[in-house]
């Protein structure tokens, strides 16, 4: 793998986890939020190595801002995330696939696919694209 900065690992971590929580937070409720939280831990924990090395490191303070600022700054942070890949195609399509991944079991893990988690889910695959 091409070498990443600190810098660019912390927008790749943050691009990850605010995938998650833009899915997770389309269809609130408190025990899907459990259930959608562990979903998301086991896909990033079954990634590749190379993918978990990626994401390895100290907490990243989430964007602030209302809640479509939020949203416009982690597909912001996505479409970064793919530029600071871009070097090394095997490791940004194997980020693209654990995000997709971790998207789709968090939506799927508390009854199912809703329809607004299908359309953040939309968004945000048009920004892997």
């Amino acid at each position: 793998m091409t070498s990443i900065s600190d810098q660019d690992k912390d927008i790749i971590r943050r691009a990850t986890f605010g995938a998650i929580a833009l899915v997770s937070k389309a269809d609130p409720g408190f025990f899907a939020t459990f259930k959608e939280s562990m979903a998301g831990s086991k896909a990033l924990a079954a990634a590749p190595q190379n993918i978990r090395e990626l994401l390895k490191g100290g907490l990243v303070a989430p964007p602030s801002g209302g809640e479509g600022g939020i949203e416009q700054a982690i597909l912001a942070d996505i479409r970064a995330a793919k530029s600071a890949l871009a070097s090394d195609p095997a490791a940004l399509q194997g980020w693209i696939g654990v995000v997709e991944s971790a998207m789709q079991q968090v939506a799927e893990a508390s009854k199912g696919v809703a329809p607004a988690e299908q359309q953040m889910i939309d968004m945000i695959r048009a920004a892997l694209a």
